[in-house]
């Protein structure tokens, strides 16, 4: 079997993204997760605190590592030996989206091919969007998120309130 890789931002990130890790570790013998430092957003947490979540969350899983990455995700993935990208699927609009990057890769490499899984129900319209606004609102998360994750929320809303 091969290497995959599961890239995002995972700001955070949340139970429907452990479900897709723990599934996808159970196909492949080495599930990278790919932490994108995008510059097109703005995260809640910075790099080094997703890295920091994403690690505690998924300690559970020994075949799963964990690591931040900038540049291309075809790139991150072929450097690393890596011959898939696996993608999460929760709506139709996904598949349009998944569907343009996938092909977009293929244009910049044959090397990698993409699969796409489908949340378990509970987890189908979990988002980190979501679960940001909910959070940013006081609302309780804790459904959706990792105890640790809902307490770096509530401690990173508690201090963007304080600054204003």
């Amino acid at each position: 079997m091969t290497g995959a890789m599961y890239p995002g931002t995972f700001d955070p990130i949340t139970n429907g993204h452990y479900d897709l890790v723990r599934r996808a570790s159970g196909i492949f013998d080495r599930v990278v997760v790919a932490i994108a430092a995008n510059p097109g957003k703005a995260p809640l947490f910075s790099l080094d605190e997703r890295v920091q979540l994403v690690s505690e969350v998924l300690a559970d899983l020994p075949n799963v590592q964990i690591t931040g990455y900038t540049g291309l995700t075809v790139d991150f993935a072929r450097q690393h030996n890596l011959g898939v990208v696996v993608r999460g699927l929760r709506a139709v609009s996904d598949f349009e989206f998944e569907f343009q990057l996938a092909t977009m890769s293929r244009h910049l490499t044959n090397q990698v091919d993409y699969v796409f899984l489908t949340p378990a129900p509970q987890f189908n319209f979990i988002s980190s969007t979501l679960v940001r606004e909910i959070a940013s609102l006081g609302g309780d998360v804790a459904q959706f998120v990792h105890p640790s994750v809902e307490a770096a929320l509530r401690r990173a809303w508690a201090a963007r309130r304080v600054e204003r």
